[in-house]
């Protein structure tokens, strides 16, 4: 039996905490900078996922390259700054930038999927009584994937940041998500897996934040940490 604790709403971010790539992302980068037998280990990896989520955590680089590059220049911009966060040499960097663009484009096909505890954990926080949300930097409505990946019957809501013009970590997403639930900021919990977006932005808005970080890539963060779903029943148990 689940107890409240005081908590009467938890908020989930969208990508990366309830929807994941499969394969992910950073480990078909990273392996084809292994292809290419670029110097690069597993602490450069986890460097490089830390700067990733950084970067869209409404990062002032982000705001900037958003302003300055076409779609296409972006993305070959972005492989740059993701080369120099592993530790390769800038003007490396930037001549191996196209390739790496390149083959994510061509490339990575990924699908979407909910991990396998996902719908037992929710069910169960449903049956609980808790008010259950999901708010995501998306820049429109996310509906159609909550379907895809069978989980739109748990929540009350789903907000994107552009539906309000708001993005983690400003505060004005959390404080419209919790108007969607009306319920005050201390009662309410957030989990998501960007610490830059959703700890530090949950944290700043007076919400209870928890993150999801199955990957360890936060070893010393300084807020409640989850390595499954799972252990969010933890925080209720009697």
């Amino acid at each position: 039996m689940l107890s409240p604790n005081g908590i009467k709403a938890i908020l989930f971010d969208l990508d990366g905490t309830l929807r994941h790539n499969q394969p992910q992302g950073e480990e078909v980068f990273f392996n084809y900078a292994l292809s290419l037998d670029l110097p690069v280990n597993e602490d450069d990896h986890l460097r490089g996922v830390r700067w990733e989520h950084y970067y869209w955590a409404s990062s002032p680089e982000l705001n900037a390259d958003l302003t300055i590059y076409s779609e296409d220049n972006f993305w070959v911009n972005y492989a740059r700054r993701q080369l120099i966060a592993y530790g390769i040499e800038p003007k490396q960097a930037e001549q191996l930038a196209p390739s790496f663009s390149q083959h994510m484009s061509e490339d990575y096909k990924p699908f979407s999927v909910a991990r396998p505890e996902t719908h037992a954990v929710l069910s169960q926080l449903k049956e609980a009584g808790f008010k259950l949300g999901v708010v995501s930097n998306r820049e429109h409505s996310f509906e159609e994937d909550l379907k895809h990946i069978g989980i739109e019957s748990y929540f009350e809501f789903s907000l994107a940041a552009g539906e309000v013009q708001s993005y983690k970590p400003a505060r004005g997403i959390f404080e419209a998500a919790l108007r969607c639930v009306d319920v005050s900021a201390h009662e309410a919990m957030y989990v998501g897996d960007n610490y830059f977006a959703d700890v530090v932005g949950a944290r700043g808005a007076g919400l209870q934040p928890v993150l999801y970080d199955p990957s360890r890539i936060y070893p010393d963060a300084d807020c409640p940490v989850i390595v499954s779903l799972d252990g969010l029943l933890e925080f209720f148990e009697k």
